[in-house]
This record gives structure tokens, sequence and C-alpha cells, in this order.
């Protein structure tokens, strides 16, 4: 049966094609995947604001070297809980993708996206967020608060 859709990762390796199972699979792994990178922004956030209130007090601007400062705190402070989250969802879902019971075609297809799909998920979280984040706040320095 030729592929339709050609899809990376824990798919392409099972031969999984699309299908509903797969599509929820899909949802699941969305939903964590913005709940890891929410609670990144907010701690990045809430970092750069102690940064900005500690650079108010001493009579500055936020500078290039607060706000790198400001990224590292907040991405430091989330490493242990999205790998944590990481290592419960690969875990939980690992007798998922070994079982042979009954139904358990279908729950393959429902965890093999998020199976596969979580590490670049946590990547995300990790590097891209706060990579991102310095991008955004270094400008800041030329314009002001």
């Amino acid at each position: 049966m030729p592929r339709a859709v050609a899809v990376p990762g824990a798919l392409y390796l099972l031969e999984y094609q699309l299908s509903a199972a797969v599509g929820v699979g899909f949802v699941a792994l969305a939903g964590v995947a913005v709940e890891l990178g929410v609670m990144m922004v907010t701690y990045l956030r809430l970092a750069l604001e102690r940064r900005e209130e500690r650079a108010r007090g001493e009579g500055r601007t936020l500078t290039a070297e607060d706000a790198s400062a400001a990224v590292m705190e907040g991405a430091g402070r989330r490493i242990r809980p999205v790998a944590m989250t990481a290592a419960t969802l690969v875990a939980g879902l690992a007798p998922i993708m070994l079982g042979d019971g009954t139904g358990a075609e279908v729950m393959r297809r429902i965890a093999a996206p998020m199976f596969g799909g979580i590490v670049g998920a946590g990547a995300v979280a990790l590097l891209v967020i706060p990579a991102l984040s310095l991008l955004w706040l270094r400008p800041r320095e030329r314009r002001g608060p």
C-alpha cells in the first residue's frame, strides 16, 4: 500500500500511516508541547521581571547582559521539570508501545506520536524558546524599557 503522507519520527520507523488514532496522538503531543512551552515562557518572563526590577533599583536600564542572565536563570530553573515530564511520559508510554493485548494496535498508534515527539518538544522548550527569547530581548537595550 503506498504511503499518502510521509511522517517523520516514530511513525516512520513503525511504518504507521496517518489515521484517526495517530491524529489523537498528535493532539495529545501538541497539548504536552504547549504546556512545556508555556512553563518555559512563564519562567523566562518572571526572571526578566526580577532583572528589570533590580536594574530599576540601581537606576539603570536593562542591558544585554541582564537579558542573557535572565534567560539563563529562567531556563535553568526549567531543566529538571521538563526532563521529568519527558521521562514520565516515556515511562508511561513504554508499556503501551510494548504491549500486545486487546486493543494494543490502536493504543500503539495513539502513543507513537507522543513517544517519538516528546524528545523534540523537550528540546524546543529547553533550547529554542530560550534562544528566541534572548534574540527578542537583545534589541530592548537599544530601544529602552
